[in-house]
Formats: structure tokens, sequence, C-alpha cells
């Protein structure tokens, strides 16, 4: 099949104002983040390193860097006397889980999880950390606690959000979830009760409960968190901890507001509970703005719960628990009977990200504006009877239908060839089969055709008896 040629001129609009400092890097970074985003189809011929020089005003050794390091990160290939061709760094079928998603077959667009591909400046940043590693190669090689240099990193990133934080009041975990098996093992037993947020994360209470805790739902309406209603629960639970995610609430995509943490904080003191507060996609702002301050800064005896997950890579299996002094010793004990430790490896290439991987954290935040203007767009148009609220930030969007019935929607939906979450999935008390899940994890015109596939399958399923909720493993 013939490969579509990519102009100079178009590929330049494409790379717009990349970063030249070097030049080539940056170059490389951009090239792999259109290519990511489907902007560069994969088998796309690319201008010759000479044309692309003299369209971008670099130097053609600029131009043969950048395309080498592509082929390199598994961007590109270059043919022998034919060019350069973009390629995606897995091929066109990704890799899949079997275990997640045992029947998804290659075209489907799998929208079950809000997680995304890894931006470009991940590879780098693993192959840098090789060679920071070798100091460590002496030594036993657990950390329980975490490797000094992500204890120091991750203490710095809430420093300068204004929450003052030293390196041993960092736990670092294999993402948040492990973090909050690990929180639970510390503070509560059995019998204990844990507010948890209705909708939540479906994983989320399975880890709370393993302790033997009783879960009480707090509910939140379309609107967010009614303060009102929450503080009555609150005070009538006198739970030992709350669960709660404030930024960009999974899946309802919500944002609590400085004056409703204050308020919600106050209430949890008064009852003696602890927030174990879920941060994970804290760093997902997709609107102009700044983002409300920690909610540990309304209540110092927040548990922090964060992830490199969906800011990074879903690959890159790691947390981090933030805590008062008063309480690391008891949750590394816990950890100790969980795990020793996450890979050395993984955590050095963490903290060179979030010590200097700005510009990756930018690049996944305008890949992320783009695929969720697209599905709101899409969404807007060909299904204009859902009920769609516009998040300013996050993975995904919380439709509601006119109509119960959205596991027989999802399971419409997978047959036509793509894969959504039904409310029911994110329910802790009862079964919210008005609601789905659409993540904004993929390139915009897949977001699109994933539309397309959703009305279509709407047209189908709109009109049928209410039926039963639907089970799947959900992973993010």
């Amino acid at each position: 099949m013939a490969s579509t040629a990519v102009s100079p001129h178009r590929l330049a609009a494409l790379l717009g104002d990349f970063d030249r400092e070097p030049a080539y890097l940056g170059l490389a970074n951009a090239l792999g983040l259109l290519v990511i985003d489907g902007r560069l189809p994969h088998g796309a011929k690319l201008p010759s390193e000479r044309v692309l020089a003299t369209a971008l005003d670099v130097s053609r050794t600029t131009a043969t860097r950048a395309y080498a390091l592509l082929c390199e990160r598994g961007y590109a290939r270059a043919r022998h006397g034919s060019g350069t061709y973009a390629r995606l760094a897995d091929g066109r079928n990704r890799v899949r889980d079997r275990v997640l998603m045992p029947r998804l077959d290659a075209g489907h667009i799998d929208l079950g999880s809000a997680a995304t591909s890894a931006p470009p400046g991940i590879a780098a940043a693993l192959t840098a950390a090789a060679q920071d590693a070798v100091p460590y190669l002496g030594g036993h090689g657990y950390f329980p606690g975490g490797v000094p240099e992500l204890q120091q990193a991750i203490a710095a990133h809430f420093e300068s959000r204004g929450l003052a934080t030293r390196p041993d009041q960092i736990l670092v975990t294999p993402g948040a979830l492990s973090g909050a098996a690990v929180v639970m093992h510390a503070l509560a037993g059995p019998g204990d009760r844990v507010l948890v947020e209705d909708p939540a994360y479906p994983n989320i209470p399975r880890a709370l409960s393993g302790s033997g805790a009783r879960l009480v739902p707090n509910p939140l309406d379309s609107d967010g968190w009614d303060l009102e209603a929450t503080t009555a629960v609150v005070r009538r639970a006198r739970a030992r901890a709350a669960y709660l995610v404030p930024d960009f609430q999974n899946p309802t995509g919500h944002l609590m507001t400085s004056e409703q943490r204050e308020r919600y904080a106050a209430a949890l003191a008064d009852a003696g509970t602890i927030p174990v507060v879920d941060e994970a996609a804290q760093q997902l702002l997709l609107d102009d703005g700044e983002m409300p301050p920690p909610f540990a800064a309304f209540h110092p005896q927040t548990i922090t719960l964060g992830s490199a997950s969906k800011i990074y890579w879903g690959g890159l299996r790691l947390g981090w628990i933030r805590a008062p002094r008063s309480l690391i010793d008891d949750l590394v004990r816990a950890r100790i009977g969980l795990d020793l430790g996450t890979p050395v490896l993984d955590q050095l290439a963490l903290a060179r990200l979030l010590t200097d991987g700005g510009d990756v954290r930018t690049a996944q935040r305008a890949r992320l504006r783009e695929q969720r203007d697209a599905l709101l767009s899409a969404l807007a148009q060909h299904l204009p009877d859902w009920r769609v609220r516009r998040a300013a930030g996050g993975l995904s969007a919380w439709c509601e239908l006119p109509r119960p019935v959205a596991s027989a929607l999802c399971a419409s939906a997978e047959a036509r060839g793509v894969v959504v979450a039904p409310g029911s999935i994110f329910a802790v008390n009862g079964r919210l089969e008005s609601f789905v899940r659409i993540p904004w994890i993929r390139p915009p015109a897949e977001m699109r055709e994933a539309v397309l596939r959703l009305a279509d399958a709407w047209l189908a399923t709109r009109d049928q008896p209410l039926g039963h909720e639907q089970r799947r493993v959900t992973v993010a």
C-alpha cells in the first residue's frame, strides 16, 4: 500500500514552536508526539533531512540527529534509498492485555481505561536512569521508603505547591491504588468505618475493604460535592478515614474548590476522621487557571496519594504517599507486609521526570486537551440528547443518558468496535445505569470515530427494555 507523504510545510505547521535547546532533541520529542497523537499517521513518509532542515531553519545535522533519535525510540523507520517513515512504537496493533480485555480484537477503540500511551520523553528518562542506577548496584536494592532522589523530588513537588514537606514524609509505592491499600492496612481494622465517594474508581472499594473495614458511601451529585449533605454523612459515620478525590474525581471529573476543601476538612477534623486524598490527576488541569491548594493545606493529618500513571504513563508503576511524620513508621510497617519496595530503575526515571520533565508534562496536557475537545465536540454533534459536563481537566467525560440503559449500550458499542465503561462499574451503592464514562485517551480522529460508533449503538439500544449491569475489570 502506498504511503502518504507529508509536505515539509505541513510538518512545520504541525510541529509549531518546538524546544530548540538542544534543537535535535526538541525536534525528536515533537515528532514523536505527533506520531503518538496520530497527526503523523503510521506509515507516512517524512520529508528528507535536507528539506526539513530548510523548512524549519535548522541545520541538516539537527534534522539528521532528530530522525535518528526518532528511529531509535521506535517512532520512525528509515528505509535505505527510500526515506524515513512514521511508525507507532509498537506497530499498528498495540500489545494488548488479555486479562483486562480478553475479547478485544484489532480495530477496536479501547476507551475502557482512563490511561494514555507514553508521551515522548519517557524512553529517554528510562535510558538515563540506567546510568543513574550504577551507584545502587553495590547494595541490596530494597528501599521500602523509596530511593532518596525520588523522595526528594516528590517533596520538592509538594513544596512548589505551597505545602512544606520533608523527604522522610514520602513513601514510594507501586501506584496510588497500592498506596491506598497500605494506608488502610495501617489505619483501619475489621469493622472500622471508611467513607468512600460514590461513584468511585472501582478498584478503590476493594482496596479499602481489604483490611475488613466497613465502607460508608458518600454520594456525589451531578454538580459535585454537596457539602451540607457531606457534612451530615461525616458527622453520622464518625469514620476512621475518608477516601476522597478532590482533583478531577474519577469518574465524574469534578474539581473541588478551595472553599469546599476548607469546609470538608473542617468537618473531617470535627469528626476525628483522617482524610486519605487521591491526587492521581492533580497535574492534569487542561484549561487556563490555577489548581486549588492541596487538601492537606487545610487538614494537617491528611494522607496524600500520588501517581505517575496519569501525567506520565501507566506502565511506570509508581506512586507515593505523603503523610504526617507521626504516621510514617506505621505506614512503613504496613507496607513491608505487602512488598519491600519498587524497582530502583523506575524510581530513578521518575525522579528525572519530576525534576526535569516539564516539557513532558506540557506535551501530555497539550495532547489531552486536543483529544478532550475532539471528544466533546463529537458528542455535542452526534449525541446531543446526552448530558455531558465539560471537565476542566482529568482524563474522562461522565455522560448522562436519557434512559438507564448504559450496560446494554456498552455491549452494543463493543460489538461495533468501541469499548467504554457503564456507570454500574463505578457504583458503590446503586447501579448508575444512566451513565457511561468516556476517557479522551486516543488521538482526535479515533475519538471522533468512537463517538460515531457510540451514536450507532445508542440508536440500537435507547428504546430497549432495561437490562442488567455489566461487570468488567477496570484499571483506571
